[in-house]
């Protein structure tokens, strides 16, 4: 979240100095542009290439800030080629405004993902669909509620539910169900799971505080 926070608080800054540049362009030394735009693309380049395979909200973010410094580089770099031949001062503001708005919207989706988990939210609605269809075909209850589905770090879920048990049940048939809906959730590969069994006519103890 905090990296999110930098970035976007980098292209905000990026935006403010490139924009009144479009009116007032100034033509920049392309010799130095260009020695440091390939020392930037390599650097980046390969720290980002590392990242590329990452899957956690961390490595996500942490990929964006470095595509969008070797993003940032190839655009001197390109700049710095063409200002060699022509005088067009105006390419500079006007590929760092292109390649910031880019970075800035992805960005702000991976902000917005990361503070859905700080505040508990569902981490995929299709998910949740999923295991309460799989619930409903477990043929020993028929009902369920206070079903919750969050996630931890995007990656590992968390699941909790209370089950409503039809009838009085014995120990053992208590631990084949318990069974029985560990092999049915064991495809969504969840990180803990707390399962509550609710007896016959027994009140649901979080609706009664």
């Amino acid at each position: 979240m905090i990296n999110g926070i930098v970035l976007i608080a980098g292209s905000a800054w990026v935006l403010y100095q490139s924009i009144p540049r479009l009116f007032d362009p100034e033509m920049p030394v392309t010799e130095g542009m260009l020695v440091l735009s390939i020392f930037g693309i390599a650097v980046n380049g390969f720290a980002a290439f590392k990242l590329s395979k990452g899957k956690t909200l961390n490595e996500k973010v942490l990929n964006w800030h470095l595509l969008e410094d070797v993003l940032g580089w190839v655009a001197v770099f390109i700049v710095s080629v063409v200002l060699m031949f022509v005088e067009w001062p105006i390419l500079d503001p006007i590929l760092a405004i292109g390649f910031t708005l880019f970075i800035l919207f992805n960005v702000l989706r991976n902000v917005g993902t990361t503070l859905k988990l700080f505040l508990q939210g569902v981490p995929d609605k299709n998910l949740a669909g999923k295991i309460e269809r799989k619930l409903k075909d477990v043929q020993e209850f028929q009902r369920f509620h206070h079903l919750h589905l969050w996630s931890l770090d995007g990656e590992h879920h968390v699941l909790t539910v209370h089950i409503e048990l039809e009838a009085d049940v014995s120990l053992e048939d208590q631990r084949d169900l318990k069974r029985r809906l560990s092999q049915e959730l064991a495809e969504f590969d969840l990180s803990h799971t707390t399962v509550e069994f609710e007896l016959y006519n027994e009140p649901c103890r979080d609706h009664s505080i």
